[in-house]
């Protein structure tokens, strides 16, 4: 039996095609093809010749490579029964499910029977997505050591690699690593997304760049811990597989699913799967509470106070937050229990009557005279042994006895239903007592081992919550960017990119991150003048435009602050608040600078008209004066007026006369495109914004 099937949206193609019943294989993933193309054709075009030292029949490289087909790389599926022996399945064709033109689900049976395997495939035309996912059902109890979502081939003409590292305070850093015979494995075993390995890969052409050229790119949208494989067989060709990283399936079961594996090509530079990635998130995934409430700006009282709450201190800080432009005051960590460090309280959830004589409401009562709302900080998922539950219900925490505490804390058990409503009586008392529109969720230590059952309660949690209060909105903390991705912001609304205020380190890791997340959602504030984490002292100008590069917000105390760094803070603050109905709504497209020591970005309205500029210099040039600045995805013939928004950063130094220092220009975007902007010379740590629109 021999079957093909096309997914298409108007930027790319992708053709399955099946032989004699087996898993079909991905024959063709790219720029969009004719309506009437012979698809057969293809399936026998795409089959690679035969010589020595060869089997007589090329292994099948399916969505689901099977090591009983004699498949010599890394299998699709790693199977064993309940009493420990090895399953190989060799799964044929069952039957074809099509909900509608843009969906396409594909199952098969084992040839012994038991076992059926599903492909599902889903296509998204106004963001050129396709998401693909995998579900496995067996008649009897089998232990899942690794399932992949459906298996995509890598393409031939990529000579690298591009996947995620980091750390805390260092999320989102880019590793290019060649292709070769052999495999790139990366796996994130610490149970949640991880600092240490964002659960996303983009592979571009050769000679590719942000903004030009053909991309492939992955994001697995899943909140545990993932695996990744990207492996070059012998004979040259290459695979791709996502999925929950191994053996996190602790108890034989009858039904397991992959998490959606979103995945797109774009011929527009690697900025297109950007954009692609940031308007699914957008336009899909997104479930805001109130769609025309604007972005407000957050104040974060952790860097001003730590654990040290005063009612008195709080409010005096609260008004001149709120005098800054703040709009949603977020109390932090150190407001419930015995909570005055971090070793102790964690699970109790319920007011300290030592700082809180009277409760919470006397300062909500204040924020919301200043015309703020008003967020709380938790981290349900922990559990400190120094706190009066853990006392009662040492069982409740996941791990052994003897296990190394992290921040001196330990996990719960989410797969416990008895810790799940815990949890939900604690935290719904207090949104049910107090009127809170945020919750900024923590999650602050790794888990004790990889645990899937472990990101399912706190999905389910998380669920539970959001039905029961839906106009509460929900950030995403894993001390800072340790929890990002789709399936974590299918449930919640923000996303702490980093701990590290910083604007420095910020810059470099927005720029990383904006691969996959529009400004929307990701949370970046104006520090302190001396950055806590990194003892860097930074402008006040390149703190705030930094922040207002994403969703702004602050995070110092602003009684440190001067007037001149008032007033500073307040315009861009007011600049921003200006500009956000639209830039929340911008796709964010990475500027191939020819200066290393410039980071560039053109945050662009979706229907063109509109666009920022930042051009964040994050080094000393090699040379003296700015290269100029190429934008991208303008209208070529069309004209724009673009003006320069920070005039009032020019240093004494800057003495020559650049048109754009001192006034606007009108000029084609084949011109911004082809020669780009000459911006003024400036020091390191600083950040350059222009504005532009279409011309009348």
């Amino acid at each position: 039996m021999f079957r093909s099937w096309r997914l298409d949206t108007s930027e790319q193609t992708l053709v399955l095609a099946m032989r004699r019943g087996r898993l079909p294989s991905v024959v063709y993933w790219d720029a969009p093809l004719p309506e009437d193309e012979d698809l057969e054709l293809l399936r026998e075009a795409h089959a690679i010749d035969l010589t020595g030292g060869m089997l007589d029949e090329n292994p099948d490289l399916s969505i689901c490579p099977e090591a009983t087909r004699s498949f010599p790389g890394q299998p699709g599926l790693i199977l064993r029964a309940e009493n420990g022996e090895s399953l190989l399945p060799k799964f044929c064709f069952f039957r074809e499910e099509s909900a509608t033109g843009n969906g396409l689900k594909l199952v098969y049976e084992n040839e012994e029977g038991g076992l059926l395997y599903s492909a599902e495939f889903n296509v998204f035309e106004d963001s050129n997505i396709i998401t693909a996912r995998a579900s496995l059902t067996s008649d009897n109890p089998v232990h899942l050591n690794w399932f992949a979502a459906p298996v995509m081939p890598a393409p031939q003409n990529a000579e690298e690699m591009i996947d995620f590292s980091g750390r805390w305070c260092g999320e989102f850093q880019e590793v290019r690593s060649p292709w070769h015979a052999g495999m790139r494995y990366r796996e994130n075993r610490t149970g949640r997304t991880g600092h240490e390995h964002f659960p996303g890969l983009v592979i571009p052409a050769k000679g590719t760049i942000n903004t030009r050229g053909g991309a492939h790119a992955f994001h697995y949208g899943w909140s545990g811990g993932h695996r990744m494989i990207a492996e070059e067989l012998v004979d040259g060709r290459r695979q791709v597989q996502f999925g929950h990283a191994a053996r996190m399936e602790f108890k034989a079961g009858r039904s397991f699913h992959t998490a959606p594996l979103y995945m797109t090509f774009s011929n527009e530079g690697i900025n297109g799967c950007a954009r692609s990635f940031q308007r699914h998130l957008r336009k899909h995934i997104l479930k805001f509470p109130d769609q025309s409430r604007p972005r407000p700006v957050h104040y974060n009282c952790w860097e001003a106070v730590y654990f040290n709450h005063n009612l008195p201190e709080l409010k005096e800080i609260a008004s001149l937050a709120a005098k800054l432009g703040a709009e949603r005051f977020v109390l932090d960590d150190g407001w419930f229990g015995s909570r005055d460090d971090d070793t102790r309280a964690l699970s109790e959830w319920e007011v300290d009557p030592r700082k809180y004589p009277e409760g919470l409401q006397p300062l909500i009562d204040h924020v919301h005279d200043e015309g703020m709302s008003f967020g709380i900080w938790f981290e349900p998922e922990m559990i400190n042994p120094q706190s009066s539950i853990y006392e009662i219900n040492p069982h409740w925490a996941l791990g052994s006895e003897d296990q190394i505490l992290g921040r001196d804390q330990k996990a719960l058990n989410m797969a416990l239903p008895e810790v799940r409503e815990f949890l939900f009586e604690r935290m719904s008392k207090i949104l049910r007592d107090h009127p809170i529109d945020s919750i900024k969720w923590d999650h602050n230590r790794v888990l004790p081992m990889p645990d899937a059952a472990q990101t399912r309660g706190s999905y389910e949690l998380i669920d539970r919550l959001r039905a029961e209060f839906p106009k509460v909105e929900i950030e995403s903390c894993a001390s800072g960017g340790g929890r990002i991705d789709f399936g974590i912001l299918q449930r919640t609304h923000r996303v702490w990119l980093s701990d590290s205020n910083d604007a420095l380190e910020r810059a470099r890791i927005q720029h990383g991150a904006a691969l996959f997340l529009p400004a929307c959602v990701t949370g970046s504030h104006v520090g302190p003048r001396v950055c806590h984490t990194s003892g860097r002292t930074h402008d006040i100008s390149f703190r705030s435009w930094i922040a207002a590069q994403r969703h702004m917000g602050f995070e110092m105390d602003p009684r440190e602050l001067t007037d001149a760094e008032r007033e500073t803070l307040m315009k861009v603050a007011s600049w921003w608040k200006a500009e956000r109905g639209w830039l929340m709504k911008a796709d964010i497209l990475r500027l191939d600078s020819d200066d290393p020591a410039v980071l560039a970005e053109l945050h662009i309205s979706e229907d063109g008209t509109q666009f920022v500029m930042f051009a964040n210099k994050i080094d000393t040039s090699g040379q003296i004066a700015p290269r100029p600045l190429r934008l991208s995805a303008l209208a070529p013939e069309k004209t724009y007026i673009i003006d320069l928004v920070n005039r009032e950063d020019l240093h004494s130094f800057s003495r020559g006369e650049p048109h754009i220092k001192q006034n606007k220009m009108t000029v084609s975007g084949r011109y911004l495109m082809s020669y780009g902007i000459v911006l003024p010379w400036s020091f390191p740590s600083q950040c350059w914004v222009v504005k532009g629109k279409l011309a009348e």
